[in-house]
């Protein structure tokens, strides 16, 4: 479990989340949500599809996590109210720009709060390196006309660097790292000689490439279920010889940590995945998700960048992601050594930061004093 020290201020937390991608949006969500619990916060999670969390979660909905709550959020009903007889919150966050019904927001959110301090409303926003997001970051947006007129909402962008609002990262993570065992969790799982990979990707046209690639000769291929098993029926028709596939189950967040931390590459995909491919400090490359527009291209120049990454790595990433480049050099023993090498020294910089929360709590305050004394 987490250990994050408790926060001097409790404050009542309101989250809300929109579920597009499913098992993304409630994995941050979710990971936010816990650490706040953890710290003292007492919260209250509004989610308009939890059937994630029964297993990223187990007990969630049913109140068996202490300082969280889960609550269906009726999201596309328009005469839908917040139930009554719940202390209004000290905090609304939405996450991702779900856009919250403006009664819902005046009816969970007043101007202040029991301590005689204003409330906060943020919008937690999407993972990038872009150089816009340092700029963007902890803004007000004014609410100039309707009824949340006056109102101001915050934005809170998570990144790579300290003018961001930084990375989720619990206070024991490194203790439960340590305490790992990657040989006995491969004996626990079923023992193989050859590399071990972890699939947890979209539909990447490349996957029959990197799965032929000679450092995997003979891999484990630990293949999520959903989308990245789908995805493998449909592209790689012929597994390698001396390869074994397993389709991995839908397990806890911290069950798939441990995955991670036992693999020899992982391949992850969306926001949450990444992050916890960051911590676990293992060669790893990253599938964005797809936009229509290519969006998601500039998105993965802009990690590179930050990574300072080697040619072989980003051209990798550019060929999973569908970016038009050359053809990536063949994946060795020495290449992916050098994949390992990049992974830890991009986690030992991102440590060397604070991580997401603390920054959010310190933001929470930082506002709440200022708009006490504000003048009238």
């Amino acid at each position: 479990m987490d250990a994050h020290f408790p926060s001097p201020t409790p404050l009542r937390w309101d989250v809300y989340c929109h579920v597009i991608d499913n098992w993304g949006d409630v994995g941050v969500t979710w990971r936010l949500c816990r650490q706040l619990a953890v710290a003292g916060h007492p919260v209250r999670l509004w989610i308009d599809d939890a059937s994630a969390l029964d297993w990223m979660a187990p007990g969630a909905r049913q109140g068996h996590w202490p300082g969280v709550t889960v609550h269906p959020w009726p999201r596309t009903d328009p005469m839908a109210r917040p139930p009554a007889g719940l202390p209004s919150a000290d905090v609304l966050l939405e996450t991702f720009g779900c856009q919250i019904d403006d009664a819902w927001v005046a009816a969970r959110l007043p101007p202040q709060a029991d301590d005689g301090r204003p409330t906060l409303w943020l919008n937690l926003e999407y993972l990038s390196a872009e150089p816009w997001v340092e700029r963007s970051h902890g803004l007000p947006s004014p609410v100039l006309h309707g009824p949340l007129a006056g109102r101001t909402k915050w934005f809170f962008f998570p990144g790579f660097t300290p003018a961001t609002g930084g990375l989720l990262r619990e206070d024991d993570l490194l203790a439960r790292q340590t305490a790992f065992d990657p040989s006995a969790w491969r004996r626990a799982h079923g023992p193989h000689d050859g590399p071990w990979v972890s699939v947890f990707c979209y539909e990447p046209a490349a996957l029959p490439t990197l799965v032929r690639q000679p450092a995997l000769h003979g891999a484990r291929w630990l293949v999520a279920q959903g989308r990245s098993a789908d995805a493998w029926r449909s592209l790689v028709p012929a597994v390698p010889a001396g390869a074994r596939v397993d389709v991995a189950p839908l397990v806890p967040q911290d069950a798939f940590d441990e995955r991670l931390w036992a693999c020899d590459l992982n391949l992850v995909r969306g926001e949450d995945s990444l992050v916890r491919a960051l911590w676990a400090g293992r060669a790893w490359l990253w599938q964005l998700y797809p936009q229509d527009d290519d969006a998601h291209h500039a998105k993965l120049e802009a990690l590179l960048a930050w990574a300072d990454a080697p040619a072989s790595w980003a051209a990798w990433m550019r060929t999973l992601n569908g970016v038009p480049s050359a053809p990536p050099p063949a994946l060795t023993s020495a290449v992916l050594a050098e994949w390992s090498a990049l992974a830890q020294h991009l986690r030992q910089r991102l440590l060397a930061q604070t991580d997401l929360l603390t920054r959010l709590l310190a933001f929470v305050q930082r506002q709440r004093h200022a708009g006490a004394f504000a003048s009238p």
